[in-house]
């Protein structure tokens, strides 16, 4: 069996990535598992393997007395002097208890036992290493579709991408890459649960940290995201270095970078706007591509009154209220939006009835 064990854990360490250690200490584990069933086995043993002869030992310490009573934990003198002429009664001695007829038997309890070690072992590793990608983006190949259901193979596990998690506006075919946010991953008897997205704010965010370096490097600093997924977005971002233009560098070159995203989001519109400490500049902005006349704010009940002019009333609400409704949940201000003539009719007089602007 030494050769073969050997070999066994060349292969496993190529296949499946583990360190040779590791399939070494589960070996010597089952090992021992498969010892334990013997009638005569000592509770205090251990399993031994010479990692380079592949040569295994079942070893027991076992204490020197003058008569055997206990055959299993107990030597006596006659036979530790055989080992080593300085024990004497009452030292411990370490023993080789192989039984004789291990060998065949153990290596098939072993061999199981190791399976089964190496694929809990295997869904450990998975986990730990997807776990720690948890608010990141991942890219897998679409596997197959089952009814709602979109299966991505990841290189070493399969996610699911629930219809919820799915852009009701993209069609996912077998073979498609496809880049996902990691949600959420989950530890099961089966292996790691991923939970993945198509349609969480943060896909938005990571692609950008991807695809703008002053972001990665954080110059530019991206503040909030509001996502209507497979429609419009917007963003705010802000720059800790006032030479950078936050929203130039989100746009890049010949809008190359912002065009990248777009495209991996299958033409989802995406407004960048400029973060501002001062709500009232930062809303004005959040209603781009409207221009603004005046913002009034009630910060106790974060509110605001903006007035624009009548011919940019529809844009700055947009098409069924998304521009308004976008740009409330980006500033997380509630955004009443009045026309000129609405607010020349309808002098301003506080913040008590403002309503949500959609």
């Amino acid at each position: 069996m030494s050769q073969e064990l050997i070999q066994a854990v060349m292969v496993l360490t190529k296949q499946k990535g583990f360190a040779p250690e590791v399939i070494f200490e589960s070996l010597e584990a089952a090992l021992l598992q498969a010892y334990r069933k013997e009638p005569t086995s000592n509770p205090d043993a251990y399993v031994v393997i010479d990692r380079e002869t592949g040569d295994y030992k079942v070893m027991a310490k076992k204490q020197v007395v003058e008569t055997v009573e206990l055959p299993e934990t107990e030597i006596s003198l006659l036979e530790a002097r055989k080992i080593d002429k300085r024990f004497e009664i009452g030292d411990v001695v370490e023993v080789d208890v192989t039984p004789a007829n291990f060998g065949r038997s153990a290596a098939h309890t072993a061999k199981q036992m190791l399976i089964q070690r190496l694929k809990e072992a295997e869904r450990s590793v998975v986990y730990e290493e997807y776990y720690s990608r948890e608010g990141d983006i991942i890219t897998g190949v679409i596997t197959r579709v089952e009814g709602k259901n979109v299966f991505i193979n990841l290189g070493k596990t399969e996610a699911i991408l629930p219809p919820t998690e799915q852009i009701a506006t993209e069609t996912y075919r077998e073979g498609d890459r496809i880049k996902c946010y990691i949600v959420e991953v989950k530890k099961t008897t089966k292996g790691p649960q991923i939970m993945i997205s198509r349609t969480h704010p943060g896909l938005l965010k990571r692609l950008f940290e991807l695809e703008v370096p002053e972001i990665y490097e954080g110059v530019v600093e991206l503040k909030s995201v509001a996502r209507e997924p497979g429609m419009r977005s917007k963003i705010a971002v802000y720059s800790r270095d006032e030479n950078v233009d936050p929203v130039g560098a989100c746009v890049g070159p010949k809008g190359q970078r912002v065009q990248h995203i777009v495209d991996e989001l299958h033409d989802e519109k995406i407004d960048i706007v400029k973060w501002d400490e001062d709500p009232a500049i930062y809303i004005a902005n959040s209603l781009s591509p409207a221009k603004v006349v005046s913002v009034d704010v009630s910060e106790e009940e974060k509110s605001s009154y903006v007035v624009v002019p009548d011919y940019q009333l529809s844009l700055a609400i947009g098409k069924a209220g998304q521009n308004a409704r976008l740009a409330a949940k980006l500033t997380n201000w509630k955004i009443d939006i009045k026309s000129e003539t609405q607010a020349a009719e309808e002098p301003f007089t506080g913040f008590g009835n403002a309503e949500d602007g959609e």
